[in-house]
């Protein structure tokens, strides 16, 4: 089948080719740095049904998007999810799709990643900020290393793709780090560090668990040769080559080096919203349109709405006095 032309343009010339859908807000982790540990989630009436997810991607596969990883939450709860990764494989199958991917915290990989790899999907993220079992258990608050190891162990068993991401938190995992790219890169598995966002409330205190990628590319850099890397996935890692690993190592920098000249992706929320950047809080309802009518013409013009409107880059800020721009939004709300 012949390619669509992506009509997908930004008022920056940028194409989006790359959606990101959140299937679901809910997890059974409460990392953190995500949420609260008291969180209230979204009633089960207000999320887009999962035929109405696989209506949506339809939607914008037609106007030329590529790519589409499906997020959460952890979207591997979402009960029934497999029926919209096998509705998914048919675009995989006639060449409108490149490829289908996921990211998870690895809790229900042993459960689902055969499946996964039935449906199409060729590799995964796996979010692991520890590898000591009662540290991931802090900040996790519910989670089981073990469970998690299993899984990526069921994922690699499928003939999955893992990368594993790891979100670097001053004084929590920051002395670790060299550890956990010395275990994903003896696995075979590329590593990318993420600096913390400022989404949501959370119990803590978020400038003090923020730790500059910079820095920590610094200290990495005393053990480690990095050599720069032309290499990209679609999003907005940068990656270099570990030399004494031959592994690949990502960061991902929205405070200290924002990414937004090349960003080409969109997200969509479990409730069908649709958020241009990740750091600014303008959006487009996408649920009414799509429950509107049984065609797609009023859901193809908010589309194109949403996407004149996407913003050159995103406002977050990380310091003292910049705290009261907070995003209200949690992480899980928004989608990886």
């Amino acid at each position: 089948m012949q390619q669509p032309v992506s009509d997908l343009i930004d008022p920056f010339g940028r194409r989006v080719d790359y959606l990101r859908v959140s299937v679901t807000d809910r997890c059974d982790f409460r990392c953190v740095y995500c949420m609260s540990g008291d969180m209230t989630f979204l009633p089960h009436s207000d999320l887009l049904t999962l035929e109405e997810l696989d209506r949506l991607c339809g939607a914008f596969i037609r106007r030329g998007v590529r790519r589409i990883r499906v997020s959460g939450g952890e979207p591997l709860v979402r009960r029934g999810i497999m029926a919209l990764f096998r509705s998914l494989r048919a675009y995989l199958d006639d060449g409108r799709l490149e490829e289908v991917t996921l990211t998870t915290n690895g809790s229900q990989l042993a459960r689902f990643a055969g499946e996964l790899a039935d449906c199409g999907v060729r590799r995964i993220n796996v979010s692991l900020d520890s590898l000591d079992a009662e540290k991931f258990r802090v900040i996790t608050r519910t989670g089981s290393l073990d469970k998690v190891l299993a899984g990526i162990d069921a994922a690699v068993c499928a003939g999955l793709k893992v990368k594993i991401n790891t979100v670097a938190l001053r004084e929590v995992n920051e002395f670790e780090i060299e550890d956990i790219l010395a275990w994903a890169h003896g696995r075979g598995f590329d590593l990318t560090l993420i600096e913390t966002m400022p989404l949501g409330e959370i119990d803590g205190d978020r400038l003090a668990q923020y730790l500059p990628l910079s820095e920590m590319r610094a200290r990495l850099a005393r053990r480690f040769t990095l050599d720069d890397t032309a290499y990209r996935t679609g999003g907005p890692a940068r990656y270099v080559t570990v030399r004494e690993t031959g592994g690949r190592l990502g960061f991902i920098t929205p405070m200290t080096h924002n990414f937004c000249e090349s960003c080409n992706r969109v997200r969509v929320t479990c409730t069908g919203t649709v958020y241009m950047c990740l750091g600014q809080e303008d959006r487009v309802d996408l649920r009414a349109p799509l429950r509107a009518s049984e065609g797609d013409a009023l859901l193809d013009a908010a589309i194109l709405k949403a996407i004149a409107r996407k913003p050159r880059g995103h406002d977050f800020v990380i310091d003292r006095a910049g705290l009261p721009s907070m995003k209200g939004r949690h992480m899980n709300v928004t989608g990886g």
